[in-house]
């Protein structure tokens, strides 16, 4: 009587994890984790009974589960041949649990075994199976999918026995009729199936979303005056995805009416239904509704007709943390299923994480439209994993074995004493002279004690502080681990933690990520990590882009502005380049450096014999030729201007300047220049 649904990224698959309680005495509580792993719980201790993962946990996750009638085991058990280990015990307990996956095959898991019993692949459906019934008195099992296929199996022989298209779309649940001879499917509208022959009885107008949950509420018509053909009369419930209201319709002998005759209204999407079948016209049907806000709301009504108005709950139970303190607030506690017991006065809660639930019985006080229960489940954050798993068996020890207890995390070796440093320590003792230290006493034991002990010490904590932190969201542990700057005690610790805290992990480090730069400097480095070595079980998360976006989001808006900054620190650096070159070449040039050539171009028509020696000096001719033909040539003019007047004084300027050229090899004047002077 569980609906359960599988975590998912699309919007229109049911929310919650499949789980339901064993039939009948309700011994057991079965959960199908997101990390693909099922456990198995026992509901009156609270323990974790047994643990199975499957080979391929992390691609085909499981998607629904049902355990098998407990009038069907108790048929089947005297004609299957059993083992001597099963010899015991074996028709008390609840044996097969079957699971659908999200590839299309269905797992048979005994719990008696403790193993995978069987698989039902062939011919079956080829999608994500959405639902699973068991046959009350058969021993067939029928299965919904995505392929929008019904299959009936024989579980003998794990063949299919019948296989036909359900729905125009996927196929989302399935409910048996009480007599075992009708079938109810259900897509988005609901039909009702014949078994026998595999054609459609009654159709019903359904819902707008797909229907996640269908289940009969009556055993008996409420008319017993007229002949009863094991449907007509009949209530059944369905609830659906994103829908609030769940519908109550009633089997009509006419094929007139389609619509619900009433509805029940919550505050939240259901996630899990269990109710108590009414068995004669004036015992009421009591439902327990779990929904997606993590409340639990109970109805009794008598089922009589039609009602036009959404019936609300007589009753609503939450359970929150108490408030330690002033300044720390209750917060709620989800609760994940509930279920009646055998008495139908009490209900079986089940609340906290899927990793470690709690399992508490309450009992039902009608006169409360309201319960808040306060639970505080800080210390319920590690499994309980005893002997019931393990199976731990005590050996039997000889007088002359000897135990090597474990000491110091780190030491590997066996204990050696060294005889001639314990013979000292014990004289030190006698003498009653100064205590020994204790790393003399160490020493006498010859164990090392190097710091690989503390580094070990420190791995070793970290991926449980780690998990403690996540679990009770507690800030300063968190801190205490995340804010380490050790690249390697980090992989460790990444390495080690388990799977189900890795996108919780995640999350927290995306909140730190938007806060002051450097911290997020130290979360990049976590981040990194947990993307390398968790990158395979992250690509297996059918909804990891929903709980990543965040993280996207907040990683491209700042990826965008790299380019922005690359741009700038290129154009930055090519002016700091050029500015430092400039400032090099300044300190270089030095003032004593002399020019080797100096050219003036001249402004007057006459030229001093000074500018002409000047350019002369610049050949390569030896000084001492040239000093003695400067002072000829001036020798020569100082006679000249003596003898001569103003014209003989220009013609002997020009022989002047002719002589000096031949004598200097100057051939090379610009003619302008020659006019100029002239």
């Amino acid at each position: 009587m569980a609906a359960g649904g599988g975590g998912s990224g699309d919007p229109l698959v049911p929310a919650g994890v499949p789980c339901a309680f064993s039939p009948h005495s309700q011994a057991y509580f079965a959960l199908a984790s997101t990390d693909g792993h099922l456990r198995v719980w026992e509901t009156a201790s609270n323990r974790l009974h047994q643990e199975y993962v499957p080979s391929a946990h992390l691609s085909g996750t499981c998607t629904c589960l049902a355990w098998a009638p407990a009038r069907l085991q108790a048929k089947e058990s005297p004609q299957r041949k059993k083992r001597k280990s099963e010899a015991v015990g074996t028709s008390n307990q609840t044996d097969l649990l079957a699971l659908g996956t999200a590839v299309g095959s269905i797992l048979l898991y005994s719990t008696v075994k403790g193993e995978l019993h069987s698989k039902l692949i062939s011919g079956g459906h080829d999608n994500r199976v959405n639902c699973i019934q068991w046959h009350q008195d058969s021993g067939c099992l029928y299965s919904c999918s995505d392929d929008k296929h019904i299959v009936e199996w024989n579980v003998q022989t794990c063949k299919v026995k019948c296989k036909w298209k359900g729905d125009n779309s996927s196929v989302s649940s399935l409910c048996i009729s009480p007599d075992g001879k009708m079938l109810l499917s259900a897509g988005r509208t609901i039909k009702l199936w014949v078994l026998e022959t595999k054609e459609v009885y009654r159709h019903f107008t359904g819902h707008a979303t797909p229907v996640s949950s269908l289940m009969f509420t009556t055993i008996r018509p409420p008319n017993e005056s007229q002949p009863f053909d094991g449907i007509t009369g009949l209530y059944f419930l369905s609830g659906a995805v994103h829908d609030r209201l769940l519908n109550v319709w009633q089997v009509r002998s006419e094929n007139k009416e389609k619509s619900a005759v009433m509805s029940f209204t919550v505050t939240d999407e259901p996630v899990y239904i269990d109710l108590t079948l009414s068995e004669n016209k004036e015992e009421p049907v009591k439902l327990a509704v779990v929904c997606r806000d993590g409340q639990v709301h109970l109805f009794e009504h008598i089922l009589n007709g039609y009602c036009k108005k959404p019936l609300t709950s007589n009753c609503t139970i939450q359970i929150a943390t108490p408030g330690k303190g002033k300044k720390s607030t209750p917060k709620p506690i989800p609760i994940l299923a509930a279920g009646f017991c055998s008495d139908k006065m009490s209900l079986l809660l089940v609340y906290g994480s899927w990793f470690q639930p709690t399992i508490e019985r309450v009992a039902l006080n009608s006169r409360e439209p309201h319960m808040c229960l306060i639970r505080d489940i800080s210390n319920c954050w590690a499994p309980k994993v005893e002997t019931a798993i393990t199976k731990v068996r005590t050996p039997v020890m000889n007088s002359e074995a000897k135990v090597l207890v474990p000491g110091i995390p780190g030491h590997h070796a066996a204990i050696k004493p060294a005889p001639p440093q314990t013979e000292k320590v014990e004289s030190k003792r006698k003498s009653g002279g100064n205590e020994v230290s204790i790393e003399e006493r160490l020493g006498a034991m010859d164990i090392d004690t190097h710091k690989k002990g503390k580094d070990d010490l420190q791995t070793n904590s970290f991926p449980v502080l780690l998990t403690q932190g996540l679990e009770s969201n507690d800030f300063e542990m968190l801190n205490k681990v995340l804010q380490t700057r050790n690249l390697n005690l980090i992989k460790k610790t990444v390495l080690r933690m388990p799977l189900h805290t890795v996108i919780p992990l995640l999350q927290e480090l995306t909140k730190r990520l938007q806060g002051h730069p450097n911290s997020a400097v130290l979360m990049v480095q976590w981040l990194k990590c947990v993307l390398t070595v968790h990158a395979s079980y992250l690509s297996t998360l059918p909804d990891l882009v929903p709980q990543l976006g965040t993280l996207y989001q907040l990683m491209e808006s700042r990826v965008k502005t790299f380019q922005k900054l690359s741009h700038l620190h290129g154009k930055l650096i090519l002016l700091i380049t050029q500015v430092t070159a400039s400032e090099k070449t300044k300190e270089t040039t030095s003032p004593g450096q002399k020019a080797k050539l100096v050219y003036e171009e001249e402004s007057s028509e006459e030229e001093s014999d000074d500018e002409i020696a000047d350019k002369d000096s610049d050949d390569n001719w030896d000084e001492d030729e040239e000093e003695s033909e400067s002072e000829k040539d001036e020798d020569d003019a100082e006679e000249e201007d003596q003898d001569a007047e103003g014209k003989d004084e220009e013609n002997g300027e020009d022989r002047d300047r002719a002589s000096e050229k031949e004598l200097n090899g100057d051939s090379d004047l610009d003619p302008e220049n020659e006019s100029e002077e002239e």
